[in-house]
């Protein structure tokens, strides 16, 4: 393959990414969300000059030449950043092969459970209870992730009592057949997070996501270590070498990598051979309803060890205005709380033209 131009579509919220192919194949990709426009600056300044003109089959080795030759460049921007040009070359393959993304990383299409995950903080037990009943009777959903702590609180709740309250109201709420998650977003100390997991396990909660700083692995380690609740992390982290530590020393008990932070499909893909080998299951992060959610159906529909269940948000336009009118048709179907992975080719999803119409647009090729 070889890539003889990159087209950005972007707002400050989302970013797509289109690839032409020397031959004339193209494929649909996506940076990561938040301050798109900065990474799809960085995209085309910084990616587009190693990979535009270059043959290629392997796309680790691909976007490892790029992170080498930008060494003084390490870190989030530019991990987002391959992950638009990643995820759209996986799109192409699809296409050219005329099969979904999910069979070229050895999986079928097919259904997968999904839990209703919550994004508010400022929302009363009560509220999230009542959200979280009507989203099972209408969708099927008998799992549920909700928040507790402030983000990056330092032990400071939302409000006081807050994690105390909302913790047994949606138990009580749900009953006990519904899987319960919970993420701290980084928002305790190791001893406020052993004291939160007591409560935790008291409930039958099964997944306390990111309870200490997340950069601080030592802390989620003990933390870990300390209770029988599942402590998940690793959404955040963009390095394989960081991913590697995580693993070896334990330090999660469920790996979270986000697909478009880490860099797109194939570097996630390789956390994953790394956390099937240490015996770790694979949950993704992926709290939006841009594509995000979308490659990461694919990936558990593929992966050996992939975990138990699909982030899947419930926010609507409220909470994520940018995600109106983004495709010609949703590919987020939720019945009895699954959704499926269709066999259309590459991703199966097309931009909407309105939307593309309205974005700002950079475009780099070959002179």
């Amino acid at each position: 393959m070889r890539i003889d131009c990159i087209e950005t579509f972007t707002t400050r919220d989302i970013g797509f990414v289109r690839i032409t192919t020397a031959d004339g194949g193209h494929g649909i990709g996506q940076v990561s969300t938040y301050h798109s426009d900065v990474t799809s600056t960085v995209l085309h300044r910084q990616v587009a000059p190693w990979v535009l003109g270059v043959e290629f089959d392997d796309v680790d080795a691909l976007t490892d030449k790029v992170i080498e030759r930008e060494h003084k460049f390490p870190g989030s921007y530019m991990k987002r950043a391959l992950g638009g040009l990643d995820t759209a070359i996986w799109d192409c393959r699809g296409k050219q092969a005329g099969k979904p993304v999910v069979e070229l990383l050895g999986g079928t299409p097919g259904k997968l459970r999904a839990y209703a995950s919550s994004m508010k903080r400022d929302i009363t037990p009560e509220a999230e209870a009542r959200r979280f009943k009507r989203l099972q009777g209408e969708f099927g959903f008998d799992a549920f992730k909700f928040r507790v702590a402030a983000e990056y609180g330092h032990d400071v709740d939302e409000w006081p009592g807050r994690t105390e309250q909302i913790v047994p109201t949606i138990r009580k709420a749900l009953g006990t057949s519904a899987s319960l998650l919970v993420d701290a977003n980084s928002g305790f100390s190791p001893a406020r997070a052993i004291e939160v997991g007591s409560i935790l396990a008291d409930n039958g909660i099964e997944h306390f996501e990111e309870p200490c700083l997340y950069w601080e692995l030592e802390q989620t380690k003990e933390v870990a270590d300390a209770l029988d609740v599942a402590v998940t992390g690793g959404e955040q982290d963009c390095e394989i070498a960081t991913w590697r530590r995580m693993i070896e020393m334990r330090a999660v008990d469920i790996v979270q990598p986000d697909i478009l932070y880490l860099g797109g499909m194939s570097r996630t893909m390789r956390v994953c051979k790394m956390a099937k080998a240490a015996g770790l299951p694979v949950t993704p992060h992926s709290a939006n309803l841009g594509l995000v959610t979308l490659f990461t159906m694919h990936l558990l529909r593929a992966i050996d060890g992939a975990g138990k269940y699909l982030e899947f948000s419930i926010e609507g336009p409220d909470y994520y205005p940018w995600q109106e009118g983004l495709f010609v048709k949703s590919p987020y179907g939720v019945e009895d709380g699954q959704v499926c992975v269709s066999d259309e080719p590459g991703w199966g999803v097309e931009i909407c033209p309105e939307w593309l119409a309205k974005s700002a647009y950079q475009k780099s090729e070959l002179s």
